[in-house]
């Protein structure tokens, strides 16, 4: 493949270390790489610095004549008075991007529900971050970089970004760098993963998942140095092999060598023992939502001049069990917060009723950090150990008392930061010591929104760890699918002011948030005929359907399946094959060269076809969807 941009001897410092030393990389066409590693160690330069955005202290970055590099970077920035429609289109006259399929594709995707002329500064973070991801993408980039493109999106509009990023250039053609901690994103955009640690990048095949098998594989050859990383990935590796979300996207084969990886790597939770510890803390009842309903006044009124109640939510009704772990779901605005509210207690129905068990202690983590802001000039090691000097993790013969110490090195802190104030923490170590200080108060209801904001892969493993063993009733609001589907056992979504069980997870979610675009559309349609404008639309391009495509017949499909069966068949022959040779190898007469490197010639000629053989199964993989 052309090669499109590449990096020589790389050196970057800052005023406390160095960043990376000696980095030597290379990006081709076709190539999906995600960028992976921990809050601090240098991913967001290394994409800047590739895109032509940062300056290396040493070495170059050389990019091939006439290629164009498009950057997302982490702050949104417009410029004053910047409307929707001109911050994306910019000057160019409505027949020309009307008539660009690409152009109407984005607008429909990622702002068809935003005002045509509405003012950028009036918007929200997450509105914002999709009209700048809207104006990258109408353009024409040969490579793309972007950093943490996923920040302050819906599970919506992610799933419609990893789409687009999936259709945008044909096989083969053009190029993705990605850094982001959405490690759902990752697997299902990257074909490769770049790892950014100790001044180095590591380069891995295919995404999340493949990057977790591969460094479990790493570990165990340097088990007495990263004892305790090896554990937490082997462990996360368990989940992605056993749970719903499988999505190694390898062949059988593979898969075999990872159950092999797992064999003595226990469920991620004990369920049963967890849920006899969140009975004996909190009684068979929890919270019971019995046909309860919020509605506030709205600024229009009625037609006797009374102010019009805007209804959030009506009817949910909910009986919360020890130790279920739940995870919510919702458009912004749906009223997600306003349930939370409910089950918090800090909001009240307007109609039905809330009851709460005797023993219920709620603790919420919300996406600000109040809870620190009266301990913001103290040392973390101060502000932990006034709370309690131990912590049980685990459950049953496992149970383990941690002192704040231990539990902050858990979760990431060095014995330097224990001593640092409060204020001068990342924003990554005050989200963790914020979950620290709510659990060390022994809730037995906890309620996460959105927990994943400033958190590393390494360091949202850490967190998925903690709440494993943790005995009580979980409530999880997060636009991180990975994380929702990893520490929660089921799902639910707020829809049309309802409360509705998912028992498809996220994935039926999207379907019936589909479904019902599709029929607000229609409503839409039916209205022009009329001659009329539906509710809400004025001034917005018309939404765009994208194609479907990868579609069998039945006979294609038939085929299809026949000869996945055959090469997976052929694969696994092969590669016995090539395992024999090789333990052949030894009983040769080491000294005879010649005879030596003509088995090498005959071992590299079967891998060579295992590895067509497995770019022909990921193709009808794909084909079979």
């Amino acid at each position: 493949m052309a090669h499109l941009l590449g990096a020589e001897a790389l050196h970057l410092e800052v005023p406390t270390k160095v960043v990376f030393d000696s980095v030597t990389l290379g990006v081709a066409e076709g190539d999906r790489i995600g960028i992976v590693g921990r809050n601090g160690d240098g991913k967001s330069s290394l994409l800047m610095m590739l895109a032509g955005r940062r300056e290396p202290d040493g070495g170059q970055v050389t990019v091939r004549g006439g290629t164009t590099i498009g950057v997302l970077d982490q702050a949104d920035v417009f410029d004053e008075g910047e409307t929707v429609g001109h911050a994306v289109v910019g000057d160019r006259p409505e027949y020309e991007w009307a008539g660009d399929p690409r152009t109407r594709d984005v607008i429909a995707g990622l702002v068809g529900d935003l005002a045509w002329d509405a003012p950028v500064d009036a918007l929200s973070g997450g509105q914002r971050r999709r009209v700048a991801l809207a104006r990258l993408l109408v353009g024409e980039w040969d490579v793309l970089a972007l950093d943490e493109p996923t920040n302050h999106l819906d599970v919506e509009a992610i799933a419609w970004l990893a789409d687009h990023l999936k259709r945008r250039w044909p096989a083969g053609q053009g190029a993705l760098l990605v850094v982001t901690h959405d490690r759902w994103f990752l697997d299902e955009v990257c074909t490769d993963t770049w790892e950014v640690h100790d001044r180095i990048v590591e380069p891995f095949e295919g995404g999340y998942a493949a990057y977790i098998l591969q460094r479990v594989e790493r570990d165990r050859q340097a088990a007495a140095i990263e004892q305790k990383r090896q554990n937490l990935a082997r462990k996360e590796l368990a989940w992605l092999r056993r749970g719903a979300p499988a999505r190694t996207s390898k062949p059988k084969f593979r898969i075999d060598a990872a159950n092999q990886l797992i064999a003595d790597v226990p469920e991620v939770r004990d369920k049963v023992t967890l849920q006899s510890m969140a009975v004996q803390r909190l009684g068979k009842e929890v919270v019971n939502l019995v046909d309860a309903g919020v509605a506030y006044p709205s600024p229009e009124t009625a037609g006797n001049g009374e102010p019009e109640a805007k209804t959030i939510l009506e009817d949910v009704t909910w009986l919360l069990a020890p130790g279920e772990r739940t995870g919510i779901l919702g458009v912004n605005g749906a009223g997600k917060s306003t349930l939370l509210g409910l089950i918090a207690g800090t909001v009240e129905p307007t109609s039905g009723r809330v009851k709460r068990g005797k023993t219920v202690k709620v603790a919420t983590l919300t996406q600000r950090l109040d809870e620190l802001e009266e301990h913001l000039n103290e040392p973390v090691r101060v502000v932990i150990g006034r709370l309690r000097t131990s912590f049980t993790v685990g459950t049953g013969s496992k149970a383990q008392e941690l002192t704040p110490g231990q539990l902050l090195e858990r979760m990431g802190f060095t014995s330097a930061q224990l001593s640092t104030p409060v204020k001068d923490l990342s924003g990554g170590q005050k989200r963790r010591l914020q979950l620290l200080l709510i659990l060390l108060d022994q809730p037995n209801v906890l309620i996460l929104d959105e927990p994943t904001n400033d958190l590393d892969t390494d360091m949202l493993a850490a967190m998925e760890d903690l709440l494993d063993s943790w005995p009580g009733t979980l409530i999880v609001v997060s636009h991180d699918r990975y994380f929702l589907e990893r520490v929660t056992d089921q799902q639910y979504a707020i829809l049309d002011r309802h409360l509705r069980h998912l028992p498809g997870g996220v994935d039926e979610y999207l379907k019936l948030r589909a479904a019902e675009d599709r029929a607000r559309e229609r409503a839409q349609d039916g209205a022009r005929e009329r001659g009329g404008t539906a509710p809400g639309t004025a001034g917005r391009p018309e939404k765009v359907d994208r194609p479907r495509t990868n579609v069998l017949s039945g006979a294609e499909l038939r085929a299809a399946e026949k000869e996945l069966a055959s090469v997976e068949r052929k694969m696994e022959r092969l590669q016995a094959d090539a395992a024999k040779a090789r333990t052949g190898l030894a009983e040769l007469d080491q000294s005879d060269y010649a005879l030596l490197n003509a088995e090498m010639v005959k071992i590299t000629a079967i891998e060579d076809e295992v590895a067509a053989l497995e770019d022909r199964w990921l193709e009808l993989s794909e084909q079979l969807g």
